[in-house]
């Protein structure tokens, strides 16, 4: 398992136990309710690691010339 999965494990485990602390799911239908939830987080995480822009900073402002 690599970092990518472990965080989404992570992050996955949270959602469900926040779900279940206020009663949108239940623990009986836990199972069901985490691998969609884990699913969802793998599929846009690893989407979104390939379509990131890669970034080039930007030039320095030129400065003025105290003759201007």
């Amino acid at each position: 398992m690599d970092s990518l999965e472990k965080q989404t494990l992570q992050v996955a485990k949270e959602i469900v136990v926040k779900f279940i602390e206020v009663g949108r799911i239940s623990p009986a239908n836990f199972a069901e309710h985490f691998a969609e939830i884990y699913d969802e987080i793998l599929k846009t995480v690893s989407a979104g690691r390939g379509k990131l822009p890669a970034t080039e900073p930007k030039p320095a402002p030129k400065k003025k010339d105290k003759a201007d």
